[in-house]
């Protein structure tokens, strides 16, 4: 198992420094990376975006009926509901479901162009496949997802809100001033990086996973389920880890 493990660490290292080579011809790379940004980041705004209204509004409603102490000012509920939606949800929440949606997809399309052979064809023309199918793939879904955090972030307030505006389980005025009250900026940059980080891990060992496939399809739907286990299991770990060293 141990020898396993440092096994399939050594082969991934070496994978991410054939994919991080310099591609052959820019004008293609950046084809690819508007191409893959559309595919990974754009298809996945509606997905994050009905989550984080309903999410809002649920820590709203359990917030609210936990904060009944009559001594307890209501404008605590709207501060507790920012503060979780930017320091967990928002980013480690958000990134488990995109292992799942990005991952799957990035696994599944790569598998099945190493198992129809297509990967070999590139090797054997002196394409760096590696670099061509991955690349593209790791910089836009790294550079361009804290943008999916701040979509997720405001939505997740605005689904509150109209939690707030249709039931009136606590004033609007108090929900508002909790929004407001003690905001940290470094918190968003905090967001903003540990979902960058996350992504990197999705789309690297998605397409790790996927590009050594094999086994006709069942090995390519195995490398997925392998990927998303993988990846999820990491995601966890590296927030705890990037916790630790960026709040503490």
């Amino acid at each position: 198992m141990i020898r396993k493990f440092f096994e399939s660490t050594g082969k991934y290292l070496l994978f991410l420094r054939q994919v991080f080579k310099k591609p052959e011809k820019a004008g293609i790379f950046w084809r690819q990376f508007i191409k893959e940004s559309d595919k990974l980041i754009l298809s996945s705004i509606l997905i994050v975006g009905v989550i984080s209204v309903f999410i809002g509004g649920v820590l709203v409603i359990q917030t609210a009926s936990n904060l009944e102490n009559p001594f307890i000012d209501k404008m605590y509920v709207g501060y507790m509901v920012r503060e979780s939606l930017v320091l967990e949800f928002c980013s480690t929440m958000v990134a488990l479901i995109l292992a799942g949606k990005m991952g799957s997809n990035i696994a599944s399309e790569i598998g099945s162009m190493r198992i129809t052979e297509q990967i070999d064809a590139m090797d054997m023309m002196g394409v760096n496949s590696a670099c061509f199918l991955v690349l593209p793939k790791i910089v836009a879904t790294t550079l361009l997802s804290p943008l999916l955090m701040m979509l997720s972030f405001v939505l997740g307030l605005v689904g509150g809100y109209t939690v707030v505006e249709l039931t009136g389980i606590i004033p609007t005025a108090k929900f508002v001033e909790g929004i407001k009250f003690c905001y940290n900026g470094f918190y968003i940059f905090y967001s903003c990086f540990k979902m960058s980080l996350f992504c990197f891990l999705i789309s690297s060992i998605s397409a790790f996973n996927g590009y050594y496939a094999k086994g006709g399809s069942l090995g390519v739907g195995s490398s997925s389920t392998k990927a998303i286990i993988i990846t999820s299991i990491l995601i966890l770990m590296s927030d705890l880890i990037v916790t630790q060293l960026m709040l503490y």
